[in-house]
Formats: structure tokens, sequence, C-alpha cells
């Protein structure tokens, strides 16, 4: 079972996870300070209707449990830096966390501060993604992507996740009508 993350836990303390001295790239686990801009990150992509089903910007403190149940031993949440400004971010949540026969199943969330997208980012943190769930005992990512957002979709396609599912007009905005949804899945 595991243990929840408590503010001033070891947890809070930095913990790189990759350093690249040469760009000035660092994937390291969250810290709490870090919650204020994985919200606004998150914020900035809902108006595109393109990459969440919120329709309305989310609180810093309406995503603190959300937060906390994330640990760095079993379902990381992870923040990418570039020169120590976040750059974007990916979270591990369980597949269908009530079902214990799912433990070894984990759905991927990335998301990208503007200014940096389609620079990489996603696919480093979708690299290393994959490159670290053997060692959280993963053994299937998937992916729940809207069908209309291409570049998550090639991006995850291009490191070998293939559709699993199609749930055709499952979400609806006002702006742009019914929306598909693709999930996708690979084997680690």
């Amino acid at each position: 079972m595991r243990k929840p993350r408590l503010e001033g836990s070891l947890y809070d303390k930095f913990q790189p996870v990759s350093r690249s001295e040469s760009t000035g790239m660092n994937i390291r686990d969250a810290v709490v300070a870090d919650l204020p801009t994985i919200v606004s990150i998150y914020n900035s992509t809902i108006a595109s209707r393109m990459v969440t089903a919120d329709v309305e910007p989310v609180a810093v403190e309406s995503r603190l449990s959300w937060f906390h149940a994330h640990t760095p031993d079993c379902r990381p949440l992870w923040v990418l830096e570039i020169d120590q400004e976040i750059a974007g971010w990916l979270g591990f949540q369980s597949f269908y966390s009530s079902r214990a026969a799912y433990h070894t199943t984990a759905e991927l969330s990335i998301y990208i501060a503007a200014n940096y997208r389609r620079q990489g980012v996603g696919r480093q943190l979708l690299e290393h993604a994959i490159d670290r769930s053997p060692s959280l005992e993963l053994k299937t990512l998937i992916g729940v992507i809207f069908a209309h957002n291409h570049p998550s979709l090639q991006l995850f396609e291009q490191f070998g996740f293939t559709q699993w599912g199609y749930l055709p007009q499952v979400a609806e905005f006002a702006e742009i009508g019914m929306c598909d949804v693709v999930i996708l899945g690979r084997k680690v």
C-alpha cells in the first residue's frame, strides 16, 4: 500500500531523476513548491480543447490531493526543467486504482508549457517514463488522447503505442461539439 505524500516529507526534497548538463535539462520528482507551475501549465491547455476535458481553469488547492497521490517509487510526478525553468510535466496515474489486478498498468499524462511546445519536451518525458517503467513495476502504459490531438497521438505512436480503444463522441465542448477519444497502449 502506498504511503501518502506529506508536505515536508522526504519527497519534498529535490530528487534528480535525469540530468543533461549540455542542454541544461533536468527531469526530477515534483515537489509541492512546483504545484502552482504544474497547475498553470495544465490550465494553459484548457482553452485549446485539445488536451483535457476540463473546461474551466482549476485551482492549485483543488489539485493537492491529486499531487499527494503521486509517489516517486510507484506513481511519480516529474517535472522537466530547462535552465531551472519548468518546461513540462508527466504524471503516472493508476488505471482503475480500486482494482488490485491492474497494479502493473498506469496511464500517462503529459503537459508542456506554451513556450516549450514542439521542442522535444514531451518526447524527453515520454522516453524517460518508458525507460523507468520497469523499475516502477509497470508492465503496461496507456494514454487517453482526444482523436483530434494529432501531435500527442503522433508522439505516443513514435514510441510504439498503438490504438487499443476508440470512444466515439464521449466528450462535448460548446465550441467544437462532440469529440472522440483514442486509448493508446504499449507493453514495457
